[in-house]
């Protein structure tokens, strides 16, 4: 049996600044026993010889290197710019009154 009471449950809404009625009380004071109760048998078994994990399956870095590749020329990546000036490409102002 857990030590979940329902004048716990209420302790804990008030703290929590949550407007529980009765029937919620009697319910969560239930779920939240069973979630205890759940967890003492889960610490019951757990062993120090199993080692804690947050995920069943080891996971490992999976991107590349960084090296140094090919890359465009500013006259190439402007080649396509629908407008450009200055060797940067140019687009309409987004802040300020209409053009």
């Amino acid at each position: 049996m857990s030590d979940i009471t329902p004048e716990l449950v209420r302790h804990l809404a008030s703290l929590s600044r949550i407007d529980l009625h009765d029937e919620e009380v009697t319910s969560l004071t239930s779920e939240l026993g069973q979630i205890v109760e759940s967890i003492a048998k889960v610490q019951e078994v757990a062993t120090d010889d199993v080692v804690a994990t947050s995920h069943p399956i080891p996971l490992q870095n999976v991107s590349r290197p960084d090296e140094v590749g090919e890359t465009l020329t500013q006259e190439q990546a402007l080649s396509n710019a629908p407008d450009s000036a200055d060797g940067r490409f140019r687009v309409p102002a987004i802040l300020g009154g209409e053009q």
